[in-house]
């Protein structure tokens, strides 16, 4: 069996930093995904991930990677159950193993 996912998109916004009680580090991050083909109106449309990431993988992320800087993600899908009143449903989440600093939105801009 195989679980893994490959993403490289944008950052939404600068990731930030939380450690949780038990001394976990943790960053989530939204990615900005372009689909490769266009839609009925000759558009290209984008999709925006949400990728969880952890301890040092979080930490690197945070500290090197800014709002507009293309990243590329290797992960996992990962599934839970979210109780709601109007029943539960399974929620998909990625789960960032590493992220690779592709280019600096700073530095396209500068040049």
């Amino acid at each position: 069996m195989l679980n893994q996912i490959v993403l490289v998109g944008r950052l939404v916004k600068k990731p930030e930093l939380r450690e949780l009680e038990n001394g976990k580090k943790l960053s989530f991050i939204t990615l900005a995904v372009p689909r490769s083909f266009k839609n009925l109106a000759g558009e290209y449309e984008t999709d925006f991930i949400d990728c969880t990431l952890w301890d040092s993988v979080a930490t690197s992320t945070v500290d090197y990677c800014g709002k507009g800087d293309i990243v590329g993600v290797k992960g996992r899908i990962q599934s839970r159950v979210v109780e709601r009143p109007e029943g539960n449903r399974t929620q998909l989440d990625v789960i960032a193993e590493k992220v690779t600093f592709l280019s600096s939105r700073s530095k396209e801009v500068s040049s």
